[in-house]
């Protein structure tokens, strides 16, 4: 599948991947590549079924870590540093796993390597259930989620995937139906029985108010990982301390 993205700094740089969450797109990261872009070349994918890129039926860590090594080879990138947030960082987990010889640096952005028991099916019914024919702006939308969805900034955050279509109606950019199927998928990792460790230069950025970043989770695969916590964070790290996420980055890599 050939990925939509955006590119920040020059070329000659030396090359950043970047991996969204799920729900999430390339736009969520602007910010913080174009800071990125003063020393490298910022390359900010749209994950399969999200933002510009095509849907696709069948969503799992496999084909979105595949979709991402024919990214690299397509650009013929060498030595390329992933930084991956939440699903990003689950997709840039199994990647380095699986294709070492791609992977300069591996930074993965508060989560673990393992299944999440939680359930994404009240957030997507919430987000079926608003009557978009009769929404007329994205304020009327953000209040009729206000219930389920209690948090204003997470409330936000999804209705970026709600796009105002000729003639006034609110469409999702996203497949819901895509997203409800394939969820399970999302919360869980794939099966890591007979992978090997992954034994390059690995950081974990773990929120300090976040539980996703599990004790003992990370060592058996990444066994040299530093694990790093950023203070007054949750799992939304470069967004709710991007000075401190960006030190933590740029100490890493350079």
């Amino acid at each position: 599948m050939k990925l939509a993205f955006e590119q920040f700094g020059e070329i000659k740089n030396p090359p950043i991947i970047i991996l969204h969450g799920f729900f999430a797109s390339s736009r969520n990261w602007r910010q913080i590549a174009e800071k990125l872009a003063t020393n490298f070349c910022v390359y900010v994918l749209d994950a399969r079924n999200h933002g510009a890129s095509p849907h696709h039926q069948i969503m799992n860590y496999e084909l979105m870590a595949q979709d991402v090594v024919d990214f690299i080879e397509q650009k013929n990138l060498q030595n390329v540093s992933l930084i991956g947030h939440s699903m990003g960082g689950k997709t840039a987990m199994w990647l380095a796993l699986n294709f070492p010889n791609l992977v300069q640096n591996l930074i993965v952005v508060d989560i673990s390597p393992i299944t999440y028991k939680h359930s994404f099916d009240p957030i997507i019914n919430a987000l079926r259930n608003l009557p978009l024919s009769e929404l007329k702006n994205r304020k009327q939308a953000e209040l009729l989620l206000s219930e389920i969805i209690p948090d204003l900034s997470y409330r936000q955050f999804l209705l970026q995937n709600l796009v105002l279509k000729n003639g006034g109606i609110y469409e999702w950019r996203i497949d819901l139906d895509i997203f409800q199927r394939n969820a399970p998928n999302i919360l869980e990792f794939p099966n890591t029985e007979n992978v090997p460790q992954f034994l390059g230069k690995t950081l974990f950025l773990a929120g300090g108010n976040s539980k996703y970043i599990k004790e003992n989770s990370t060592e058996a695969l990444f066994p040299f990982a530093k694990i790093q916590i950023i203070p007054d964070a949750e799992h939304w790290i470069h967004v709710q301390q991007p000075d401190a996420f960006l030190n933590a980055v740029m100490d890493f890599l350079c």
